[in-house]
């Protein structure tokens, strides 16, 4: 059986240890509950197709 990856899912794993990286260092720098935090609203923004620059909000 051959267990080569295909250059999909190899991608695929770059961000999955990309993700990684990064959860741990939020949880190392702000703890589990912002970096969970942190990961959904990223989630939310992708379903709701708000991802790329933002106008900055003015007070």
């Amino acid at each position: 059986m051959d267990n080569k990856l295909t250059p999909e899912e190899q991608s695929k794993d770059r961000y999955f240890a990309q993700l990684s990286k990064i959860a741990e260092e939020m949880i190392d720098e702000h703890g589990k509950d912002f970096a969970m935090g942190a990961l959904v609203m990223a989630a939310q923004w992708i379903a709701k197709n708000q991802i790329g620059p933002q106008e900055e909000i003015k007070h």
